[in-house]
């Protein structure tokens, strides 16, 4: 069957909408601001964690076509059971209450001055019912929310550079390549990609879109995938240049809290970029692109239990609402208090998300089980380092980590993931020919 355009537009938009939350809409111009001229460098590694790897997560997706069980079923099935349990636990948990903390942060609190528990009522109710009514969600995000979210932020990069005076700071940052990978973590992009890929496939389903041979979905998926990587790519790009060539202007540290540096950074950019009307602008913008991440997000979540109890219905909407109650009570901590409590999940969970998807875009000849096994294995064991450095760090930790290549930037996994690959693959060849 033939892919028709309108379908493709849809599903690229839809995809780009759920990536597209609270996190990568606020870390951005930050990290532009701190990298001062460095924002190049920085932009690269930010690049190769909140976009290179979702992409080729939404290929494994389309080559998949399953769920996120399949991603790690290689390894063992336990295994992959305790893989997905903690992803969604993590994405419920962390990156949906975010969206609702920003959007009371940046776009309710500033105009009501309500609480964060009434933002966060109303905000998963939104969510609730669309997640509840999921066979319309592939069509309404994609339709009509995200084409105004990108035009929106098109408009904000584009005047916002054409105004700024193209003069940045000094960089703030020692390795800034290191820095933007490990911010890149913060965008859950890479966990994004495996949950709300299953998302995509399941709504590809229902009658409305019509998609139904393999071959068909998988080209959609891939297509679909690389419009949204490009046009995060682009925001991302953007954002982190405004930050950048703002730095001078804009003195985030002057009178406002840490915590609020943020919001308050992209709203003076929105501001010079558009006027007053810059504010209102920023507070639609924040409040549609955390919105449609929620629905992904907690709709990927009542997915997976629903299949995995039986494909019940009940399941499902028991699920959504647990989820939306999580939201709730975690949503009423500020945006900068979810960022810390983040990291150390953030460092254990990635780096075997990301070797995940890196082994499930490959062949199966080259991602045998036995690969899986070993990687995952390895990466696993070189990850600990990195979460006990943050949470407790201690100069015999340090004795250790300093034999290890990239641990002081927390990327320790990298190199021994990379040469226990090279390793059971040269070994794997070898058992063949005997």
């Amino acid at each position: 069957m033939d892919i028709k355009r309108k379908e493709l537009l849809i599903t690229s938009f839809a995809l780009f909408s759920l990536f597209f939350g609270a996190g990568n809409l606020l870390l951005p111009p930050l990290l532009g601001y701190n990298s001062g001229d460095d924002w190049i460098w920085v932009t690269i590694g930010f690049m190769i964690t909140a976009v290179v790897i979702p992409i080729l997560g939404i290929f494994a997706h389309a080559r998949l076509q399953g769920t996120l069980f399949d991603f790690g079923k290689k390894v063992s099935p336990t295994f992959s059971l305790i893989y997905c349990i903690l992803i969604y636990i993590i994405a419920v948990a962390i990156p949906s209450p975010r969206t609702a903390a920003a959007t009371h942060e940046i776009a309710i609190f500033p105009a009501f001055g309500t609480s964060p528990l009434l933002t966060s009522s109303i905000y998963f109710l939104l969510v609730l019912v669309f997640v509840l009514n999921r066979s319309k969600i592939l069509s309404l995000i994609g339709k009509f929310l995200t084409p105004f979210i990108v035009i929106m932020l098109l408009a904000v990069i584009s005047i916002g550079l054409f105004s700024s005076e193209f003069s940045t700071g000094i960089s703030q940052f020692e390795t800034p390549i290191a820095t933007g990978i490990l911010e890149g973590y913060q965008t859950f992009d890479a966990i994004g990609a495996v949950v709300v890929g299953a998302v995509i496939i399941i709504s590809l389903n229902f009658k409305n879109m019509a998609v139904e041979a393999y071959s068909s979905k998988r080209t959609l998926i891939r297509k679909s995938g690389f419009i949204a990587g490009l046009g995060l790519f682009v925001i991302y790009a953007g954002l982190i240049s405004v930050g950048a060539y703002y730095s001078s202007e804009i003195n985030i540290n002057a009178d406002l809290s840490s915590d609020m540096q943020r919001a308050n950074l992209l709203r003076h950019i929105s501001i010079s970029a558009l006027g007053e009307f810059g504010n209102t602008v920023l507070s639609i913008l924040i409040s549609l692109a955390c919105f449609t991440t929620a629905i992904g997000i907690v709709a990927g979540t009542a997915d997976y239990f629903k299949g995995l109890l039986g494909d019940s219905q009940t399941v499902y909407i028991v699920t959504a609402i647990l989820a939306s109650v999580l939201g709730i009570s975690m949503g009423q901590l500020d945006f900068n208090s979810i960022i810390v409590v983040a990291i150390p999940v953030l460092l254990f969970i990635y780096p075997i998300t990301i070797v995940l998807i890196l082994l499930n875009v490959l062949p199966e000849k080259i991602a045998t089980p036995l690969i899986f096994r070993t990687v995952v294995l390895v990466t696993f064991l070189f990850s600990i380092p990195d979460v006990i450095g943050f949470v407790s760090p201690s100069e015999g930790l340090k004795i250790v980590t300093d034999y290890i290549p990239f641990s002081s930037q927390s990327l320790g996994w990298v190199l021994p993931a990379f040469l226990v690959f090279v390793i059971s693959s040269f070994i794997q060849q070898k058992m063949k020919k005997r």
